[in-house]
């Protein structure tokens, strides 16, 4: 089955209440700037068919069901809000909510599966927010212990108060909402971690991807040495997933364009060859040419510089951020000797390329130091 977008797609994902309905979360221009759209689709025996849509200002980067209601659905946006949506309900009454509290994108949400009543935002603000559509149209609770962006944020499929959390400061860290402070933190990789996903059959593995193009496997009862490592992509890792359905499966999508399927327990054992299954099968081609076209195409307009205005230092970030409100040149392979994280519209670039800087990828995001502008 196949339906065509009108923007560039960022994540999927399938109701668990209807077997056939999913919801597409798409960015234009590949989530580096431009509006969003949100489409739920049925699969049915003529194909693909879309069931609703509903338009943003900004880019949406994931989306996540409600475990309590079947025509609820949350994206994550762009512009720092997270938008709650009722697929049922007519287009003047959607967005049911819009919660604003983060500071700058939201990249990832994630349903608790297990309460089923709350849901978590991961933002590039560096923060964790704990939500519930039941209560006032404010967060429960924000997790502020990460010194970079936090890229996903995951529940545990089986105890209802613990999640873990994937950052650009290189950390894999296990939060108890019933505790102050995060439990446990693992320097999980050298480079940002982009992804994470806990084993469905051992509530004590977790699956990481990262920048430095590997998959490894954690067991948080024994975090000093991972389980396992799975190398073999050709660029960063951008999302995991392990099996429902095999303890020892787990799949990964990068941003060669590939996806892969491993048994991490091979790689453990080191019997074989860990990797069951692999193909070039994320994105296409033409996608791929237009993107690095793209890409040059405005660098150039650009003249290969562009300025822009930091923003001001958020209350969550260390008092030994420096960061101010100043005028930055920023180019694609100069660093800003000033400031120490990637500007906004530098992270878009190097998350949304999958062709755009090959040379750089695994580099650029930790090895260099770009303004944080807005």
């Amino acid at each position: 089955m196949r339906f065509k977008t009108q923007f560039n797609g960022y994540s999927l994902a399938f109701s668990p209440f209807m077997e056939g309905r999913l919801a597409v979360t798409t960015s234009q221009n590949f989530g580096i700037i431009g509006n969003g759209q949100q489409y739920v689709l049925d699969m049915t025996p003529a194909g693909l068919v879309e069931v609703a849509r509903f338009e943003t200002a900004d880019g949406l980067y994931d989306c996540c069901w409600s475990e309590e209601n079947e025509n609820i659905l949350v994206s994550a946006s762009g512009d720092g809000s997270v938008k709650v949506w009722d697929v049922a309900g007519p287009p003047q009454m959607n967005p049911l909510r819009s919660f604003e509290e983060h500071t700058h994108e939201v990249y990832a949400v994630h349903w608790n599966q297990v309460r089923r009543d709350v849901f978590l935002s991961a933002s590039w603000d560096d923060t964790v927010k704990l939500w519930s559509l039941s209560g006032p149209p404010a967060s429960m609770r924000t997790f502020a212990e990460h010194a970079y962006c936090v890229y996903a944020a995951v529940w545990s499929p089986q105890h209802a108060d613990i999640f873990a959390t994937a950052s650009g400061d290189c950390t894999l860290k296990v939060w108890d909402v019933r505790q102050q402070h995060s439990t446990l933190t693992i320097p999980a990789h050298e480079y940002e971690i982009l992804t994470c996903d806990w084993n469905k059959y051992n509530d004590c593995v977790i699956a990481t991807g990262s920048v430095d193009k590997s998959v490894k496997l954690w067991d948080i009862r024994n975090p000093q040495r991972e389980l396992a490592v799975m190398s073999g992509h050709q660029y960063a890792v951008r999302r995991v997933k392990c099996s429902p359905h095999a303890e020892n499966i787990v799949y990964s999508a990068s941003y060669d364009m590939s996806l892969a399927m491993w048994d991490w327990k091979v790689a453990a054992s080191g019997a074989g060859d860990p990797m069951v299954g692999g193909g070039r099968t994320i994105l296409s081609l033409p996608w791929a040419l237009t993107a690095a076209a793209w890409w040059t195409g405005w660098w150039e307009a650009a003249g290969g510089t562009r300025w822009y205005t930091c923003g001001p230092t958020p209350a969550t970030r260390s008092p030994s951020d420096t960061r101010a409100r100043k005028p930055v040149s920023v180019t694609p392979s100069e660093p800003c000797t000033v400031h120490p994280a990637p500007c906004t519209l530098q992270r878009r670039l190097l998350l949304a390329r999958p062709l755009l800087t090959l040379d750089r990828l695994g580099k650029m995001p930790i090895q260099s130091n770009f303004c944080d502008g807005t």
